[in-house]
């Protein structure tokens, strides 16, 4: 059922972050040991020693890309300057210090940091297939809603070279987004995936063939009925966009469909992320526990650029209409 859109865009932010800061204190601990001790509420001084309610740098750079939304647009230079802020300066951090950054981003926003062409910055080898880009892609995604499917795909897929240049990482950014915006605009979350498919299934074949046999399980018509077993909670961006879409998809509550993804393991935070940005926009701001949000780090700073980013988002929603 689609909600009122007069908050989904904040919705989508406090999602992810919640989301997030669900998965920190865990990060890196397995299926069995969550299955054993599973995350059923905000939690501390786990994996990274940082306070309840604590966010990464998923919701930091989320945050940085939807702050450079809403006093640029679309601005690749500004997205690379808010990053580099970010690592460099503690900008847009819980608790004004980066705690965890992954490899390929690192390396990417030092060669920001340098100044070379911001599309270019992304490692495009094999191994630097992570989530990093996958994680912070929402506002991209709530931003261009309603925008043509041609220039959103396009810009879900530039702004990941910012970090993660490889085409796996630039398809998984755009089929999420496609995903997303749809819910957005309306239409069921099923419904959403398909039609996402259909539209990067085409946009693969003709430009990077060989990755379809990466996105299979994902386009695959019984996708939403396979077993948890059949998911992984790891950070390699394929794992990530499948589960976050499985669990969202299979979700009755935001509470139920976050939770769920954190206790798959591994990189907890950023399957927390993903798909809790997807939730907020499926189920809506008022879904949102009142007692994680209460407890999130920098809340009434997330807020305030909730509000701000809505305002922007209504605006192009408009002019795209």
């Amino acid at each position: 059922m689609a909600i009122s859109n007069a908050q989904i865009a904040r919705a989508g932010l406090l999602g992810l972050a919640v989301g997030d800061a669900l998965g920190v204190p865990v990060e890196f601990q397995s299926r069995q040991e969550l299955q054993a001790n599973p995350v059923t509420g905000m939690r501390g001084y786990g994996t990274h020693h940082q306070p309840p309610g604590t966010w990464s740098d998923d919701t930091s750079l989320a945050l940085c890309l939807a702050a450079s939304i809403c006093q640029c647009g679309i601005d690749y230079e500004d997205q690379a300057r808010r990053f580099v802020g970010w690592m460099q300066r503690g900008e847009w951090t819980p608790h004004g210090e980066v705690f965890d950054i992954g490899n390929a981003t690192r390396a990417a926003i030092l060669r920001l940091a340098t100044g070379i062409n911001p599309t270019e910055a992304g490692p495009t080898h094999e191994r630097s297939n992570g989530n990093g880009s996958l994680m912070r892609i929402l506002p991209i995604a709530i931003y261009l809603a309603h925008a043509s499917t041609a220039e959103r795909i396009d810009v879900a897929m530039t702004s990941s070279r910012l970090t993660h240049g490889h085409p796996r990482c630039q398809l998984a950014c755009a089929c999420f987004v496609e995903v997303a915006a749809a819910v957005i605009r309306g239409i069921a979350i099923g419904e959403a995936i398909v039609l996402a498919r259909e539209t990067i299934r085409p946009l693969m074949a003709s430009r990077f063939p060989a990755e379809e046999t990466t996105f299979a399980k994902l386009f695959s018509a019984d996708f939403a009925s396979l077993a948890e077993a059949d998911l992984s909670g790891s950070g390699y961006v394929i794992h990530c966009l499948e589960s976050s879409l499985w669990c969202a998809l299979n979700a009755e509550t935001y509470a139920a469909g976050v939770l769920r993804a954190v206790n798959l393991g591994d990189d907890t935070d950023t399957t927390g992320a993903v798909t809790g940005g997807l939730l907020g926009l499926r189920f809506g701001e008022a879904a949102i526990p009142t007692e994680w949000v209460q407890q999130l780090a920098r809340r009434d700073d997330i807020l305030a650029l909730g509000e701000r980013f809505q305002q922007v988002c209504q605006r192009r929603w408009e002019a795209d209409r």
